[in-house]
């Protein structure tokens, strides 16, 4: 009797211990990856029955007589833009119009190394589309893309060959768990032609085991000409309840008004991993919403750049101490990061 006494203590108080350090993610209250938005709604177009078609999202309530361009670029099989659905939503209600390309047929087809032509197919397609009077009216000397993982590889190829790919110049890029796991199509032997105004952020997971880091140091290592790059790494942290991984995946953000039914290996595994936590709202979120008002306005910049606090920082626990860090890497010719492309 005493002994399961004892046992029944211990237990009460190891779940009271974990309870107090349980984390509750909530976005911030103002500043990049906040909920302060412009937009109550979104505007859904479906344009993607070809692999170089594309899901077109505006925002609306009010809707704008125009607004910036973001491109975002799935990872391989993603083309289910529910698998990002919170994200994109993000981005709509803060007053952007955003492209999805489909880009692949299926998981088997086309070739990589088709994947970044079909991607700007579907951009001048999406921006000849926007012409009529339809649609908001594309901004595009802002353009920005998004790419994770085989999506990080074609954004960063599309950054150096924009001219070949008849596509607006970008401005800002991010890069999520960028790579392309045992395939090689699309991946340019050097990144050095990337433009040197260009604002990069490449930011990788501590435990990626389906493409790590090679891709993601390449493009750090060897697109010198870009002043304005950062490289951060998002680690493991097992002081919170459950502990918060450090995948490839953590830029999944699962919203079912997104979901165009398609099913494959990728969306069935971000339907049973897929979470919205810190690590969207202080991490992803957070550093491209910092990385577009910095291009754009020369504003908030320290979210994005410069290994500060503001762009480390994760967010508290339910014991309002801070959360692991981010992890930056500045390139060799670190400058302050205050420029504004207008």
């Amino acid at each position: 009797m005493k002994k399961n006494i004892l046992i029944l203590l211990f237990i009460s108080i190891t779940s009271f211990l974990f309870s107090q350090n349980e984390f509750q993610p909530t976005q911030p209250e103002q500043g990049p990856g906040s909920a302060t938005y412009l937009h109550d709604e979104v505007i859904q177009y479906d344009f993607a029955q070809t692999p170089d078609g594309f899901w077109l999202y505006e925002p609306a309530s009010p809707r704008p007589d125009s607004a910036n361009v973001i491109v975002f670029n799935h990872g391989y099989g993603g083309y289910n833009p529910m698998i990002y659905g919170k994200w994109i939503k993000h981005l709509v209600r803060k007053g952007n119009i955003v492209i999805f390309p489909r880009y692949q047929k299926n998981v088997y087809s086309p070739k990589p190394k088709h994947f970044s032509t079909n991607v700007s197919q579907a951009i001048r397609d999406a921006l000849k589309k926007m012409e009529s009077t339809d649609f908001i009216k594309p901004i595009t000397r802002n353009f920005a893309m998004i790419g994770h993982s085989y999506g990080g590889v074609i954004t960063a190829d599309l950054a150096v060959n924009f001219e070949k790919h008849n596509i607006p110049k970008p401005v800002t890029i991010l890069l999520c768990s960028p790579g392309s796991g045992p395939l090689k199509g699309g991946i340019l032997d050097t990144y050095e032609a990337m433009p040197s105004d260009i604002k990069m952020v490449i930011m990788v997971a501590e435990d990626d085991r389906i493409v790590g880091e090679k891709f993601g140091k390449k493009v750090f290592k060897t697109a010198t000409n870009v002043i304005l790059r950062n490289y951060i790494r998002q680690l493991r942290d097992n002081s919170t309840n459950p502990p918060h991984r450090a995948g490839h995946n953590e830029s999944y953000a699962l919203d079912m008004e997104f979901d165009n039914g398609k099913r494959n290996a990728t969306a069935r595994r971000a339907l049973r991993k897929g979470t919205t936590n810190h690590i969207d709202y202080y991490g992803y979120w957070k550093i491209f919403d910092a990385l577009l008002e910095c291009s754009q306005a020369g504003e908030n910049c320290e979210y994005a750049f410069g290994n500060t606090p503001e762009q480390r920082f994760l967010g508290l626990n339910s014991n309002n101490q801070p959360l692991l860090e981010l992890e930056v890497t500045l390139p060799e010719n670190k400058v302050k990061p205050t420029v504004a492309a207008q």
